[in-house]
């Protein structure tokens, strides 16, 4: 993989989706979906629609914000091999 990528190639990275259902402060439960491999990358929502349409938006911002201030817009690791 080269040093830099192009910005379309990091927003084209298909990140690792973690999803879980946690219990919120007020006792009900919501979804929590993050990219572990993206800092900051977490959304919770109501329902999993709602926090994936959240997530997708703040992954972009963050692949976007680190990209133009020349910072490393981290990527998931490689799979290992056998």
């Amino acid at each position: 993989m080269p040093d830099r990528l192009s910005l379309e190639e990091y927003l084209a990275i298909p990140y690792v989706l973690d999803v879980a259902a946690v219990e919120g402060d007020d006792g009900q439960w919501i979804c929590r979906v993050a990219y572990d491999e993206l800092p900051g990358c977490i959304s919770e929502a109501s329902t999993p629609l709602e926090a994936l349409d959240r997530l997708e938006a703040l992954k972009t911002l963050t692949i976007v914000s680190r990209y133009e201030q020349g910072l490393p817009v981290p990527t998931p690791r490689l799979p290992l091999r056998s």
